[in-house]
């Protein structure tokens, strides 16, 4: 009867522990780190963050930082668990190349989010419907508040033929900015991601907008690799909210990924896989460019990046395998 007893005690009070642990798990606070509000990977964070609340009883912040430098760096310090960036900017970080000086060694992926296709456009006026027609006109240039345009910019101008020696260069700090002074006539073109709110904007104040073409070939998918390994080519198809794309195009494109640091737990990285892709359709309701979250496709290989363990493990007992860098 005493050994029964002792059983039974072992029993509850690894019960106990177990709710213990699972009630600290859910106290934690984690926090997504991002760009300033108003940002693109702010919203699709607030609108990930306000899911795992509501249905993991996550308690889950978004964090705004300066860019995305230190967007990066507060996750390799463990300051913050998350962040939603650029996957050619996450290599860029986990090296110490590009726009950073030393490497954050601390990064790991979580998941592929969704494709993020971006361009140059211009005024419809302008006659204008190929990025190598920019030769001897102005594109946007410096970037000192978004730097990561730079690389970007680059790879659509070497998708159009041409390099930062065959346009003039116009400084601009950063996205707005940009298109504002392609709406005021100071450039004569803007960048930006397909879908964006402001190319509606600017769209209605000058008499409409169109991207401009790339030549999407093994050519220059090479050169656009040479300026970022990630970069790839998606066709966009013209709808509603894509305003500016006049027909079926391509568009240099990259992944937005979900990085998580390496003092991240196994728990709080399941627990936030788990509800991107079990609340998948309400979180593309809230947020439509996030209905292109798929589980089939999310755990996709990046060159010289690693996957947290957790999100290996979620993915596995899933059966979604490993998408070979291509």
């Amino acid at each position: 009867m005493k050994s029964k007893q002792h059983t039974l005690t072992r029993y509850v009070l690894a019960a106990g522990m177990t709710l213990v642990l699972n009630a600290t798990a859910a106290a934690q606070v984690a926090s997504i780190s991002t760009p300033p509000q108003g940002s693109v990977w702010n919203t699709m964070a607030s609108v990930i963050a306000g899911q795992a609340r509501e249905s993991a009883n996550m308690r889950m912040v978004v964090q705004p930082y300066g860019g995305n430098a230190q967007m990066m760096q507060s996750v390799n310090e463990g300051l913050a668990e998350f962040s939603l960036n650029d996957v050619n900017d996450v290599i860029s970080a986990f090296q110490g190349s590009g726009e950073y000086d030393a490497a954050m060694p601390n990064l790991r992926v979580v998941a592929r989010i969704n494709p993020f296709p971006v361009g140059l456009y211009v005024k419809e006026s302008s006659g204008m419907t190929a990025v190598a027609e920019l030769k001897g006109k102005s594109v946007p240039s410096g970037w000192d508040a978004f730097p990561i345009a730079r690389s970007h910019i680059s790879a659509i101008l070497a998708a159009g033929g041409l390099t930062w020696d065959d346009v003039r260069q116009v400084p601009v700090p950063e996205l707005i900015r940009g298109s504002d002074d392609m709406a005021s006539g100071r450039v004569d073109s803007a960048f930006f991601a397909v879908g964006g709110p402001k190319v509606a904007e600017v769209d209605a104040s000058v008499g409409g907008v169109r991207f401009l073409t790339v030549e999407a070939n093994d050519d220059t998918l090479a050169k656009i690799r040479q300026v970022r390994p990630a970069f790839y080519f998606s066709q966009v198809a013209p709808a509603p909210p894509r305003v500016g794309v006049k027909e079926p195009m391509a568009f240099v494109t990259w992944d937005n990924i979900l990085v998580a640091g390496t003092h991240v737990s196994d728990a709080q990285v399941e627990t936030l896989l788990t509800v991107l892709f079990d609340e998948a359709e309400a979180i593309g309701t809230a947020y439509p460019p996030l209905r292109a979250l798929d589980l089939a496709s999310a755990y996709k290989e990046y060159p010289g990046l690693e996957y947290h363990p957790a999100a290996a493990a979620f993915f596995k007992a899933r059966g979604v395998e490993l998408t070979p860098v291509e």
